[in-house]
């Protein structure tokens, strides 16, 4: 799984998402525990609500969506490589309110804490784009290393990027679009969480089978946890105690201990699993060959269901607790 962001088995994993009431929960639900699936395959958004045995209906997003990020009100920004354009889905009725042509492959992305601005990827051209998240147009960009994935902003204005060709995270200060800083991970670093605290940045390499931790403030690897197999997705429990990835090669979401990288379970989920995301006590993973999103409890640290999603499913997301 080495390919660049086109469409078909072999394109690298997709992320994350938050929408509203049309693909979402009925009355009364938690907006922020309500999960959300994109399908590269299918070209689909569909919306899991809190306890739910089933998706939602599909809402047809385009071509090969890659990453999708939700804006502080809900607003939902799915970026699409092969066609060069961002799709912008409402959240009060779940339509698809605008397309947005963007200059280059976009591919990850990030939106500021106010949702005035996108923080956009070219994978190609090796640089993050700001955009204004109302209308698309380019406001300014920096270059950073080859082939850029995932990308995660700090409330600070301080964006983190996973160069995969490069091994290294750039850092880049969104105030000025400035790169400020370059730091070595290891082979293939893809997907990237922070801490609640913010002082840690977990970064997924997916060739060198372990998970780099930066300490953000002395901008330095301070550990490396060992996983295997090939770690395509990460995230961390609210409580900042575990970290959750994904192993494709194995089928399997690996639990570590946030600290020192002491696994805490290996549990089998569907096949070639890459996007995680969790709320509450549950991890919820996209399971990219068996169609489906695999529920763990982080307590009891088993599979508890599967849910059948369009074909596939790559990247996952809920809206963050109170940012709604």
């Amino acid at each position: 799984m080495t390919g660049g962001p086109v469409t078909g088995r072999f394109v690298l994993a997709a992320l994350l998402v938050g929408l509203g009431p049309a693909l979402g929960p009925g009355p009364g639900a938690a907006a922020a525990r309500t999960v959300y699936v994109a399908s590269q395959g299918a070209g689909t958004l569909v919306a899991l609500a809190p306890d739910a045995t089933a998706a939602g209906a599909p809402l047809p997003v385009g071509r090969s969506p890659a990453q999708v990020v939700a804006d502080p009100e809900g607003r939902l920004y799915l970026t699409h490589p092969d066609t060069g354009t961002i799709t912008v889905v409402g959240s009060a009725d779940g339509s698809i309110r605008q397309t947005y042509s963007v200059p280059g492959q976009p591919f990850g992305i990030a939106t500021s804490p106010d949702g005035a601005h996108l923080y956009v990827g070219d994978w190609a051209g090796h640089r993050v784009m700001r955009l204004s998240a109302r209308t698309g147009a380019l406001e300014g960009a920096v270059a950073v290393g080859r082939e850029p994935a995932g990308l995660v902003l700090d409330r600070d204005g301080t964006l983190y990027v996973a160069d995969r060709e490069s091994r290294q995270v750039s850092v880049v200060d969104t105030r000025t679009m400035t790169r400020k800083a370059t730091i070595a991970v290891g082979t293939g670093p893809f997907a990237l969480a922070l801490n609640p605290a913010r002082d840690r940045l977990y970064v997924a390499n997916v060739r060198s089978g372990d998970v780099s931790v930066i300490d953000t403030v002395a901008r330095r690897v301070v550990a490396t946890f060992t996983v295997g197999g090939m770690p395509y997705g990460v995230a961390v429990s609210p409580d900042g105690g575990r970290i959750c990835v994904t192993d494709q090669r194995g089928g399997n979401l690996v639990v570590l201990d946030a600290e020192d990288g002491a696994l805490r379970a290996t549990v089998p989920v569907g096949r070639y699993p890459e996007g995680v995301a969790i709320t509450g006590q549950q991890s919820y993973v996209a399971n990219w060959f068996s169609d489906s999103v695999s529920i763990v409890d982080l307590r009891s640290l088993r599979e508890t269901a599967r849910i059948a999603v369009p074909d596939g499913p790559r990247s996952l997301a809920v809206v963050p607790e109170g940012e709604r």
